[in-house]
């Protein structure tokens, strides 16, 4: 028996050696490196192409690589990746040829996308890189098409890519889990746009709406999405600019704990405004969808009565203590979740440093607070007029000049 015991311990202690030198590998390694077989191909630009390139871009890359200084896709901090990833920058995706990607061919932006394999330095990227293996041909050219343009946010701008530090959770997923996907060996062609729950289940998959309201982000399927446990049910969590958490939410159908007592305009409103059918607002990271068409809303709200209804209450987010000699304009900031985008500081997505000098007069200010997609087509902040009160604004307006001073004097 004391053999047996002897024996058993010896093996033991190997496993947790071997477990131990494992686990040391993967935390110094990089991420796995996979074979390269870049396509020749040539995108031609058009502009209907660029156009549609420009919509399908600004909701699924200039929201992560635009950089509140620059103004432009030369990569950023990412807020919202939650602690156990580590902390990750996006890169400079302008069209430079060294610190960008002016260099590439349209088969290397091709094959990335399609496959998430970088194929300058063969690693596989990171796991909250967005990766496009069922957007339709067109989609892809569009998108590769408008990287190519002269839109002003992809000029050509020099700006070193700093380096991440992914946790070794993100390394282990990356190496046991997160797999390169096939390049296509057929055309993917663009849903019947007439087909909504086809058009729906399209937008759904490539605007990567289940990457964030996954009951789990780490156990996505991402073969085979609509497969995951908790598929679109919500539950993962994330972080605001400042690492506050909050988790997504749950988007299927189940009438108490998702959307299932949502109309049809109760989602578009959503949607487009970022407003709820209760009046509450989305909050960072989650963001309205101006560009989107109301047909493709729509369809988006058709294809989701499809899916299996999960019962999933939300969970609430981590809350902000202010102190007790708050301002009335610090109170309204942090009231309506203005700190979840801009930052405690006034740093974060959307700066405020510019306010105070941009609009020097109150009454301009406060309107665009009120109206922000009257100054800013494409924005994709809260339109405030009538959910703000009217008192509310002068104090807040203050406030928002307080922070746009100080922040700008900590960026100098």
């Amino acid at each position: 028996m004391k053999k047996l015991l002897k024996y058993l311990g010896i093996a033991i202690g190997g496993i947790a050696l071997l477990a131990a030198l494992v686990g040391l590998y993967i935390y110094k390694s990089d991420f796995p490196e996979y074979p390269v077989s870049v396509p020749t191909v040539k995108i031609e630009s058009t502009p209907e192409r660029v156009q549609r390139g420009h919509k399908l871009a600004m909701m699924l890359c200039v929201e992560c690589h635009q950089n509140a200084e620059t103004k432009q896709i030369t990569g950023r901090l990412m807020y919202d990746l939650p602690a156990e990833f580590g902390v990750a920058y996006t890169k400079n995706i302008t069209q430079h040829p060294t610190k960008g990607i002016g260099s590439w061919t349209d088969g290397e932006l091709l094959y990335m996308l399609r496959t998430g394999v970088h194929p300058k330095t063969s690693h596989i990227v990171p796991l909250y890189m967005i990766r496009l293996p069922g957007m339709a041909d067109e989609d892809i050219a569009s998108i590769i098409a408008w990287l190519r343009s002269s839109d002003p946010l992809v000029q050509p701008l020099a700006v070193d890519n700093r380096v991440s530090e992914p946790s070794f959770l993100t390394k282990f997923l990356m190496r046991a889990v997160v797999k390169p996907f096939p390049f296509p060996s057929e055309k993917i062609p663009l849903p019947d746009s007439t087909d909504k729950i086809a058009l729906g289940k399209y937008l759904v998959r490539n605007l990567g709406c289940n990457d964030c309201h996954a009951a789990d982000v780490t156990k996505v399927n991402p073969m085979e999405i609509e497969k995951t446990a908790g598929f679109l049910g919500g539950g993962s969590n994330w972080t605001d600019v400042n690492r506050k958490v909050l988790y997504s939410s749950n988007i299927t159908f189940d009438k108490e704990t998702g959307i299932g007592s949502w109309s049809e305009a109760d989602f578009r409103k959503a949607m487009h405004e970022g407003i709820r059918p209760d009046g509450s607002t989305f909050r960072y990271p989650m963001e309205r969808k101006p560009l989107l068409t109301e047909h493709e809303i729509n369809a988006m709200y058709a294809y989701l009565q499809t899916v299996p209804h999960l019962k999933n209450p939300r969970k609430p987010a981590e809350e902000y203590v202010l102190p007790a000699n708050a301002s009335a304009g610090m109170k309204v900031y942090y009231n309506y979740g203005c700190q979840r985008c801009h930052g405690e500081s006034g740093l974060g997505i959307g700066d405020l440093r510019q306010a105070d000098k941009k609009y020097p007069d109150d009454e301009t200010l406060i309107d665009v607070i009120k109206h922000t997609s009257k100054y800013y087509p494409e924005t994709v902040m809260i339109q405030w007029d009538g959910i703000i009160k009217e008192n509310e604004y002068q104090p807040l307006a203050a406030y928002v000049r307080e922070l746009g001073k100080k922040a700008g004097a900590k960026v100098q």
